[in-house]
């Protein structure tokens, strides 16, 4: 990809030169002068980088053709193009997402989300639109009711033991909604599970069965949870069409919300599904799909590379783990966590001792990108000794290195290290928002440097943004890029607390945000010559919002909906 990356910087520069030249030349001009399949205007265009005054934008084909004042774009415009005025808003790139799990954000989608539930009514009401929504003859698993009921808690615990009055139900809420449908679902922790009649037969479980509740000589329905996983083991494996399924209404939720590209975990079964979208053109948000780190061998006996495939899909990052996260607790710290003797836990990648910089240096050495997870401050410092290590054994190379998430720095010196050796953070800043509501609790003082927006910018660390969608079982992250801008912008809640932002001194400015939702995440893909900005030669994703964000109430930000998304100059959806 190093190489195609270098022959596609030559064509777009020639092909800008081109555009130029018959702009300039007037006998070049007129009826030679290239058509446009599209022309958007009626808006101001924010490009990323480009000066001067813009309200239009044309494509031609799968790439931008001109951008500037519609008066002087209308010789582009030919009995077949289609011409949008959109009357105000505001024209920018498609945003790039840094972080998604695209195959769990399907699952809930299409299948059933109960992390909101706490009572028989919403659980009644979820469980029946997806038994409308989900495929015949399949599955409905998981569920994860009660996470929002039992983190008001703050970790979901007390004293140690889920809260007394945590919401479980009956397995007879399940029958009388789902018939014959087989459905295990459970709990956000795993600690309570239900099953349909037609699961336990499935599987030959009865009232003989270790951990089937039974009433009258019947089982209710409720498992233990050892009973449980048994269970889940037994269901049969996803079938293709029903995958496919959750990938088109996910799809659709991106499409809507203005994402043209993904920075996706990917696991090999969805990569199976992005392939067969995209030889059916209907893959409509480009991939950027990650394999984790310890796949980088079975990728390099094959010749497969940083960047393999092409501009909708690609095989970018490997995605390696250092520390766990905040959510449980387990994000690595120099120093214990307030509510319990513990610093956080190293994750399964760094043992044996010096396995993760061996997996860092055998990568890097062929041609992989290595992009890993860091929260804690102790995490952070200890990969980027681990970056170190790798460079100085490997040498100078065209690397894009990541701190994934880059969520509390032990103080700005590490801001200063990470922008002397160019690592990227890739951070979600929706995160912020959420885990505010129990952060402090746990870290105390260290939350001042939890989500150092601006203290890494100023730096001169490069920020890379995203969503992290669809989240945790204790939170749900929306793709909504409008949402993530907004929780760097602003740092309060979607219902607007703390007053003045929690630690305003890290906020950041709008056209900052932008840029970390659009070019900069080009550049740390390594596609910086393709897409992220709005130039002639560049492949035509763009963004019509309803509202000009440069123009509103910094509160509204969070609001702003999409009127019109491109990718690769096809409209993907239009309010």
């Amino acid at each position: 990809m190093r190489d195609s990356n270098v022959l596609t910087s030559i064509s777009l520069a020639l092909f800008a030169s081109l555009l130029m030249a018959c702009e300039a030349d007037p006998e070049l001009a007129g009826e030679d002068r290239p058509t446009a399949d599209l022309v958007i205007h009626g808006a101001p265009v924010w490009s990323a980088d480009r000066e001067g005054d813009a309200d239009a934008v044309a494509v031609r084909g799968d790439r931008i053709l001109a951008v500037g004042e519609h008066q002087d774009l209308a010789a582009h415009i030919g009995p077949d193009t289609r011409v949008i005025e959109v009357n105000g808003g505001r024209i920018v790139p498609g945003f790039i997402d840094n972080h998604t799990h695209f195959n769990r954000a399907g699952e809930l989608l299409l299948g059933i989300n109960l992390l909101a539930v706490s009572d028989d009514v919403g659980f009644r009401q979820e469980l029946d639109e997806a038994h409308r929504r989900m495929p015949a003859d399949s599955w409905i698993t998981g569920g994860l009711w009660g996470a929002y009921e039992a983190w008001e808690h703050g970790d979901g615990q007390v004293d140690g033991e889920p809260p007394a009055d945590a919401y479980n139900p009956d397995g007879e809420i399940v029958e009388a909604v789902v018939d014959d449908r087989p459905v295990l679902l459970w709990n956000w922790d795993e600690s309570l599970w239900l099953a349909s009649r037609a699961a336990l037969e499935h599987a030959g479980f009865d009232c003989e069965t270790e951990g089937v509740e039974c009433r009258n000589g019947e089982p209710s329905g409720r498992l233990s949870p050892a009973a449980g996983e048994t269970l889940r083991d037994k269901v049969p494996e996803k079938p293709f069409e029903q995958r496919l399924a959750e990938a088109e209404v996910a799809l659709e939720r991106l499409r809507e919300q203005g994402v043209t590209t993904i920075h996706d975990i990917t696991t090999p079964e969805q990569l199976k599904v992005f392939q067969h979208l995209h030889r059916e053109d209907r893959l409509t948000t480009r991939v950027y799909a990650r394999p984790t780190l310890d796949r980088w061998e079975a990728l390099a006996a094959v010749g497969i590379t940083h960047g393999f495939g092409d501009p909708m899909l690609q095989i970018g990052g490997l995605k390696g783990f250092v520390d766990g996260i905040m959510g449980n607790s387990t994000a690595r710290f120099h120093e214990p966590y307030e509510h319990i003797d513990s610093r956080g836990q190293w994750r399964d990648m760094m043992y044996p001792e010096g396995n993760m910089l061996e997996l860092l240096k055998a990568a890097d050495a062929a041609g992989q990108w290595p992009q890993v997870h860091a929260i804690g401050d102790e995490a952070i410092d200890h990969l980027l000794d681990l970056y170190e290590k790798m460079i100085e054994a490997n040498g100078p190379a065209d690397r894009r290195l990541r701190v994934i998430h880059t969520q509390v720095l032990r103080d700005a010196d590490v801001a200063e290290r990470m922008a002397e050796m160019n690592l990227i953070a890739e951070m979600q800043p929706f995160h912020a928002i959420d885990d505010m509501r129990w952060m402090e609790e746990r870290i105390a003082d260290r939350s001042r440097w939890a989500y150092a927006f601006r203290t890494l910018d100023e730096a001169g660390v490069m920020l890379s943004f995203g969503s992290d969608w669809p989240g945790t079982n204790a939170s749900w992250y929306p793709a909504n890029p409008m949402q993530g801008i907004y929780a760097a912008v602003v740092r309060k809640t979607l219902d607007g607390e703390p007053e003045g932002g929690w630690y305003p001194e890290e906020r950041i400015d709008l056209e900052t945000a932008l840029k970390a939702y659009t070019a900069n995440n080009a550049y740390a893909e390594g596609n910086e010559n393709l897409k992220g900005r709005l130039e002639p030669g560049m492949l035509a994703d763009i963004v019509v919002l309803e509202e000009d964000p440069f123009a509103v109430d910094e509160m509204a930000l969070k609001d702003i909906e999409i009127r019109l998304t491109v990718v690769n100059g096809e409209i993907v959806f239009e309010r």
